[in-house]
């Protein structure tokens, strides 16, 4: 593959990473945050590609002639040219991958890879919870507080949470999110048991809407035995999957 091949793959990639961080689609592979980042260096891609474009597209400077009996850049002794490595071209099927496929988010499949993320955390001193009946809280944020706090800083609040639907370890419908410290690579589930009136005859990756309340019931990961706390759900409904998938 020549220069002029590499800036042209450099050129869709860099147009590739602009695309994903104007719309929505750069959030199902980061966090919302380092959209200026890849803005960055998209822009630095293209940059780069139009330079090198630049470099091998102007007018060539006269060459002085070959001494008799020597070679010619890109030929052996014998007059044949040498070629590029084709497989280089392979490098092109991941940018059209990300120009023309948008994968969808981590989903049920990925959560029933992967342990909780609470197994990791140790925070007991919540702050209240904001006003409102019920009050809109995240899935990692009614975990967090139902694990580590025993439902202190909940109460008898009505919350409602926002999730997408797996199969637990023991075949019954859980609510899960997956949580990013960076980007979908390292994204790890938070798991809620459900009790009550559980959302039944649904799909995995069906994102629902549940209000409920505290439950001091726990259950066990299958995955790495972490405790798993649950929802007492009062009401639920089916909802689209949210722009931000992730937590």
């Amino acid at each position: 593959m020549n220069r002029q091949a590499q800036a042209v793959i450099l050129l869709l990639l860099g147009g590739a990473v602009i695309r994903a961080s104007v719309t929505d689609l750069y959030l199902r592979y980061v966090k919302e945050g380092l959209r200026p980042f890849l803005i960055a260096a998209g822009l630095l891609l293209i940059a780069a590609a139009i330079m090198t474009l630049w470099y091998e597209l102007r007018p060539a400077a006269p060459r002085a002639l070959a001494p008799v009996g020597g070679s010619d850049t890109g030929h052996d002794g014998h007059g044949h040219a040498h070629h590029e490595p084709r497989v280089g071209w392979l490098l092109i099927l991941p940018v059209l991958g990300l120009l023309l496929v948008a994968p969808p988010a981590l989903g049920s499949y990925a959560a029933g890879q992967a342990g909780t993320a609470l197994s990791s955390q140790q925070q007991s001193d919540y702050p209240p919870l904001p006003e409102g009946d019920p009050v809109q809280v995240s899935v990692l944020d009614y975990a967090s507080r139902a694990l580590f706090d025993r439902g202190t800083s909940i109460g008898d609040r009505r919350v409602q949470l926002t999730g997408f639907i797996a199969t637990g370890g023991d075949g019954e419908p859980i609510l899960a999110r997956m949580v990013l410290s960076c980007c979908a690579a390292d994204g790890r589930p938070v798991k809620l048991g459900l009790t009550g009136d559980v959302p039944a005859g649904l799909p995995d990756d069906t994102w629902v809407e549940v209000t409920g309340r505290y439950s001091d019931r726990l259950g066990r990961d299958p995955v790495n035995d972490a405790e798993i706390p649950y929802l007492e759900v009062e009401s639920w409904r089916q909802v689209p999957a949210p722009k931000r998938p992730y937590d």
